[in-house]
């Protein structure tokens, strides 16, 4: 049986599931000891924790009085939605003519985002969506632009997810542009797969413009 993660590392993973899946909303107030009994551990590694979210841009310490969640603000969505244009509207150019392997993944991560909106999990759809555009990325050959990509992850998860409860009727909507972007690099068109990208993702800054400031 392989060993427990360390502490620090169990309370570091539940509080960033928590904030992530919006759990923890922003404008949440976390305390020490909360955080400590929720977990099942000292307060020590909960200070661990909470310092190494502090540095990822998760949460702002408040010394004596415990953790603020940050919610999403105005500045990050639309900062977000401009890298992602840049580096996905260039990524699946680039990932034209594609791979039988990588359209078989789409395919695959596609109904898998199906079956995680009929379950209802709306963090599980936001990281399968996610993961739909990273394979896309992954595949334009570019290490440097893959990595500057992963470096978004949490705040398109947490993005999603806002979407997603906002405005539930985009979960389907979601899917559906995500088949007309595997439907255009399917068919080999660049210039159609980079115009449904482009649509796809200028829409979530609309979206949740609202949602935090």
């Amino acid at each position: 049986m392989p060993a427990a993660p360390p502490a620090a590392e169990r309370v570091y993973a539940h509080i960033k599931r928590g904030v992530l899946d919006r759990s923890y909303e922003g404008g949440t107030l976390l305390t020490e000891g909360h955080l400590a009994e929720a977990v099942g551990v000292s307060r020590t590694p909960v200070r661990e924790a909470l310092l190494r979210l502090e540095v990822e841009g998760l949460i702002k310490l408040y010394p004596k009085k415990g953790a603020l969640v940050l919610a999403v603000s105005a500045q990050e969505i639309a900062d977000v939605v401009e890298t992602r244009l840049l580096v996905e509207e260039f990524a699946v150019r680039k990932a034209v003519p594609a791979s039988p392997r990588l359209i078989a993944r789409l395919e695959e991560l596609l109904a898998e985002q199906q079956r995680r909106a009929l379950a209802g999990d709306l963090a599980e759809v936001a990281d399968t969506d996610r993961r739909f555009h990273a394979e896309i990325v992954r595949n334009a050959g570019n290490q440097i632009l893959s990595r500057l990509y992963d470096q978004m992850r949490d705040r398109q998860l947490r993005m999603g997810v806002a979407v997603m409860e906002a405005h539930p009727d985009r979960i389907a909507l979601n899917i559906t542009e995500h088949a007309e972007i595997l439907d255009a690099i399917r068919a080999g068109d660049a210039d159609a797969a980079a115009a449904c990208v482009h649509r796809h993702v200028s829409r979530v800054k609309v979206l949740v413009r609202g949602d935090g400031r």
